[in-house]
């Protein structure tokens, strides 16, 4: 089999540590890994299947591929991930160009009919695609909540917790490698440890991985809202390597809404949970992410989430417009909303948060922040403060001045000027 093979990689960050995995297999195993498809004898696609837009780019991602192979190019097209694993039967028919199709975290399968050996105690280590100074840690596959509109136990089944010592294990092994800044990531990573320890131990594992040398920063991502764990609050208040940043997808916070999408929670429980959290942890800020265009989704209810956003003023927040997904609950109540008031009530939300994010950018001109640097681009260091995540937040520019620093450097950065979602700084001392 060939030995020179390229990994792309569609979708969110699960997808990532997918991908790290499988490559660190592949370069176990003697194979040259290319970032330039055109270079490659193999092309493996770790593929997204969760809304109509992500299924499109990767479908369109196999087709370049096969492209690529038809032309004599490259000899081998493989696709993996959620979107292989939904709909292996309807690809091999559509796309026959694909000499092998596999579900998600299929590493043993993959790597074996490529001629290696999956080497098993080393699963836990990643060759770290991006830059070394962040990292995705998953901590768990699948979901158990029964959401209407969502497709991911269809993809990644039901909750499966990792465990602790396994994901110790690969934190050191990520600080060794140079991480500073932990990103914990999971379906839902508040139901952390029930399936395997009887309980939702997340804030034991957050504490746990606090005291590995070399991780500086750790930051929560995917936080179910309902069942939300006391002690996790607790946590994120007291441990001084627990970034005060929490991301909490909401989707909605209309009661009709809520209930037709199976949330497990209501509108005054979610507000009760928001003023908790906001109350205890000094300087929180919050992410949601949400969904418009629901087909239960009224103007009603959709103004009464606007008039949400507007007067909890979120630090970030995300939107998407509803897809509809083959075999999810939701698919009986069709898509009544059309597109093109979806797009508008998205546009709507975006509005209202620009105006809110530009206001709280403002309020932060003239404040030192503690920044990890991403790069380096031309005369400008580009980091985020404590309060963005990587990929989906925003970032600080900063005046490069004589300043010699590098990606992963934490530094304090004065703020002297902001625009809707980013900063601009400047180091004291350069």
């Amino acid at each position: 089999m060939a030995k020179k093979v390229g990994v792309i990689t569609l979708g969110c960050s699960k997808n990532t540590v997918d991908s790290e995995r499988l490559m660190n297999q592949l370069l176990l195993n003697g194979y040259e890994l290319t970032e330039n498809a055109e270079e490659a004898d193999t092309v493996i696609l770790n593929t997204c299947g969760f809304i109509e837009a992500a299924k499109q780019e990767s479908i369109e991602e196999i087709l370049k591929a096969v492209k690529l192979k038809n032309e004599g190019v490259i000899e081998n097209v493989i696709v993996a991930g959620c979107l292989s694993e939904r709909y292996m039967d309807d690809l091999k028919t559509e796309i026959p160009e694909v000499d092998h199709f596999y579900g998600t975290e299929k590493y043993e399968e993959i790597i074996e009919d490529l001629g290696g050996h999956l080497k098993h105690e080393l699963l836990g280590e990643r060759h770290l695609a991006q830059d070394h100074h962040f990292a995705y840690l998953k901590i768990s596959e699948g979901c158990d909540h029964p959401c209407s509109f969502c497709s991911i136990p269809l993809m990644r089944g039901l909750h499966r917790s990792k465990p602790m010592e396994d994901l110790l294990a690969e934190a050191r092994f990520l600080a060794k490698n140079g991480v500073k800044e932990l990103i914990i990531i999971g379906q839902d990573t508040t139901d952390y440890g029930k399936d395997i320890y009887g309980k939702r131990n997340i804030a034991e594992l957050l504490r746990n991985l606090s005291g590995i040398e070399g991780i500086e920063w750790i930051r929560l991502m995917y936080a179910y809202p309902s069942h939300f764990p006391n002690d996790l609050i607790e946590e994120l208040a007291e441990n001084p390597k627990m970034i005060k940043y929490l991301d909490i997808p909401l989707q909605h916070i209309s009661d009709h809404v809520l209930k037709s999408m199976r949330r497990g929670i209501t509108k005054r429980a979610t507000l009760e949970l928001l003023a908790k959290l906001r109350a205890r942890i000094s300087g929180l800020t919050i992410r949601t992410t949400l969904i418009t265009g629901y087909p239960a989704e009224a103007e009603e209810h959709f103004s009464e989430l606007l008039d949400f956003i507007k007067q909890f003023k979120f630090d970030r927040l995300g939107v998407f417009t509803f897809s509809v997904e083959e075999n999810t609950t939701s698919f009986i109540l069709g898509d009544p909303v059309p597109e093109k008031e979806k797009n508008k009530r998205k546009r709507r939300i975006m509005e209202a948060q620009k105006k809110i994010s530009k206001k709280k950018n403002e309020g932060l001109v003239g404040s030192v922040q503690r920044v990890i640097i991403d790069a380096v681009e031309g005369e400008f260091y580009i980091g985020r403060t404590t309060m963005d995540a990587p990929e989906v937040d925003g970032e600080v520019i900063i005046d490069k001045g004589k300043k010699k620093l590098k990606p992963g450097d934490i530094v304090d950065v004065t703020i002297y000027d902001s625009a809707e979602y980013d900063l601009f700084g400047k180091i004291e001392s350069a």
